[in-house]
């Protein structure tokens, strides 16, 4: 018979959705086909198709009486997933957490001592490690394909519009991070010299607004318009390369001089010498959680991850956890033990003087243009989740940004603009990471986590937590709302002592 079906690719599988049916995230998780194309339990649809399997005849015809109208659902053909691999994903993860927080770390020991802050970093990689695979579980249960869908199905609309704007303002502040970094290294700053500066002396470089704006559209620009954040696994791993560099020549000159006696004893302890130290000791922590967000890209590096499943994704997460906490403890102690007491709160900035060994000026270069290239690398996979998460929530329910290249390219260059502007206004990354990680960073990367757990495992019974698992989601919130708290306070005292 004549038929407006055409025949279905082997391999693909098919998943029918009713045109009529409200737009609810809950029924994303009685979608009728999993991953790996087997039907799961969906009432409605499963009752129809059995209908029409009790019929004799396989085939559609005309004299077959079914009750379902095949009209009322959208047939969406999916191909056999063909996306990154794991050292892709791997990487793409990496580049998402490696990126300015790693400049904050050595401050950080500088006012928590070695012991402390480096017992922190480790704990902070772990409970953010667990966080991720809570995520990953209960979205892939849902079916949800990204961070606000389902923070949506475990606690509403509100949730996820909260979830979407944090997002946005974590990412948004650490795009203007990133542009700070490169205009502090590039040309200079109140007490630290440029790069330019010192190859070339003073030129149009010196004005820092005009370096950044060529870097963003010459650089940055042409990387942000790609739609795709697989695209991004060549860049992403060459920016890990160049993350390692820099660590690999911090430690290297820090052992040197370690060796040679040029290095003085570190503090070991925190300072609870003064009310200062005490309150930046409010606001360092959250400063050392920002260094760990990634979840809002977990989700698409998970739907473009090939052969996909949690198992799979999980693996992804416990290599980038375990490469990450080396790279950050190896970047704190050293950079600590390099500067000390004089440790900026960008510490890339203290490599524009003389560090005491043979070829320190050529190892300060690639160390400051090393760390540049990195970040250039590392701001398109920030960005993708963000023009992603700006997308979600104005434009909620259009048709997907790599179907709209016009809307894509609109909303980069709107949101380019707006980071530029933000990293002319702000004075260092240390103001804005102390915000950003008590109040965004943390919600992004514990508590929300925590909260989708817990109240998805009270939902539904078939993914309820083991009591490791329960007191873990506890641990987390009880310890996101701690920071945050304290993070604020000794935020709003630091500003209030300073204006005095």
């Amino acid at each position: 018979m004549d038929s407006n079906y055409s025949a279905i690719p082997k391999g693909s599988f098919v998943e029918l959705q009713m045109h009529n049916e409200p737009h609810d995230f809950r029924s994303q998780q009685k979608s009728l086909l999993s991953d790996d194309g087997n039907r799961v339990n969906h009432p409605k649809v499963i009752d129809d198709f059995d209908d029409l399997n009790d019929d004799d005849d396989d085939d559609f015809d005309t004299d077959v009486d079914v009750d379902v109208d095949l009209d009322d659902y959208t047939l969406v053909l999916s191909k056999p997933n063909t996306g990154s691999g794991v050292s892709g994903a791997v990487f793409n993860l990496t580049t998402t957490i490696i990126g300015a927080g790693i400049m904050a770390l050595p401050a950080t020991m500088k006012v928590l001592g070695l012991v402390l802050g480096i017992f922190l970093i480790i704990l902070i990689g772990i409970l953010s490690e667990i966080s991720v695979e809570m995520l990953i579980r209960f979205a892939v249960s849902c079916k949800a394909r990204s961070y606000g869908e389902v923070v949506q199905i475990a606690m509403g609309r509100t949730a996820r519009v909260l979830s979407e704007i944090c997002i946005i303002v974590n990412n948004a502040g650490v795009l203007i991070v990133y542009l700070i970094i490169m205009g502090d290294v590039m040309s200079g700053s109140v007490r630290h010299i440029g790069v330019f500066d010192q190859w070339l002396g003073h030129g149009f470089w010196d004005h820092r607004k005009l370096l950044v704006l060529v870097v963003m559209v010459v650089f940055l620009a042409p990387l942000c318009v790609l739609d795709r954040i697989d695209s991004l696994s060549m860049t992403s791993a060459a920016s890990v390369a160049l993350a390692v560099v820099f660590v690999v020549v911090c430690f290297a000159v820090a052992f040197i001089k370690l060796i040679e006696g040029k290095i003085e004893a570190p503090r070991m302890s925190p300072d609870f010498g003064s009310k200062m130290a005490i309150l930046d000791l409010l606001v360092v922590i959250p400063v050392m959680t920002n260094a760990y967000v990634c979840h809002f890209n977990v989700q698409p590096i998970y739907n473009e991850l090939e052969g996909r499943s949690p198992q799979k994704m999980n693996q992804v997460g416990r290599i980038t956890t375990v490469l990450c906490v080396v790279v950050y403890a190896s970047t704190a102690i050293s950079g600590y033990l390099l500067f000390g007491k004089d440790t900026e709160g960008d510490v890339l900035t203290n490599f524009d003087r003389n560090l005491g060994i043979r070829f320190s000026t050529a190892l300060n270069y690639i160390v400051r243009v090393g760390y540049i290239l990195h970040l250039v690398l590392v701001f398109p996979v920030i960005h993708f989740s963000l023009r992603q998460t700006v997308d979600n929530l104005v434009f909620e329910g259009s048709a997907p940004l790599t179907e709209s290249k016009k809307r894509s390219l609109t909303l980069t260059v709107i949101l380019l603009v707006l980071i530029y502007i933000g990293s002319t206004m702000i004075p260092n990354i240390w103001t804005a990471f102390k915000f950003t990680g008590a109040t965004t960073a943390v919600s992004l990367g514990f508590t929300f986590p925590a909260l989708i757990a817990l109240r998805i495992s009270q939902q539904e019974e078939s993914m309820s937590l083991s009591r490791v698992e329960k007191f873990l989601s506890w641990l987390m919130l009880i310890l996101a709302v701690i920071v945050s708290i304290a993070g604020i306070i000794g935020n709003i005292y630091t500003i209030q002592s300073s204006s005095e």
